[in-house]
């Protein structure tokens, strides 16, 4: 493993939190990112406007599983409206840093929230 990651990063790795998919998501959103093949998606369950329940899964490496793990950690109990303005640099943030090479990782987990906000809010119209 990179020496540059550190331990918070570490510790997403081997142990991530919120790992899989749920069975009947509010909502859910997959993306990629061509360049270097990584794959996310994130299902989230939403009550009262509230993420009580997030999970993740991903196509990545380890920048990335811990991007994802993060995230769901720290939307849960958030309200859609703050759950939307949480950023890469939040992410990054919260994981103490990542290499400058591993930066999209974070990006990748926030994309894939915000495609999973919008299909929740575009499901909670029907």
């Amino acid at each position: 493993m990179n020496q540059e990651y550190t331990e918070i990063v570490k510790d997403h790795f081997f142990h991530p939190r919120n790992v899989g998919r749920l069975s009947t998501p509010s909502g859910s959103g997959t993306v990629g990112n061509p360049s270097c093949g990584d794959v996310m998606t994130i299902d989230i369950i939403v009550e009262n406007n509230i993420i009580t329940e997030a999970k993740f899964q991903t196509y990545g490496c380890a920048a990335a599983i811990a991007s994802g793990s993060m995230t769901t950690e720290l939307i849960k109990g958030k309200t859609i409206t703050e759950c939307k303005k949480l950023s890469m640099n939040d992410i990054i943030k919260q994981l103490g840093g990542l290499p400058e090479e591993k930066t999209h990782c974070s990006n990748l987990a926030t994309e894939a929230l915000q495609k999973a906000i919008k299909n929740y809010q575009k499901n909670s119209l029907l």
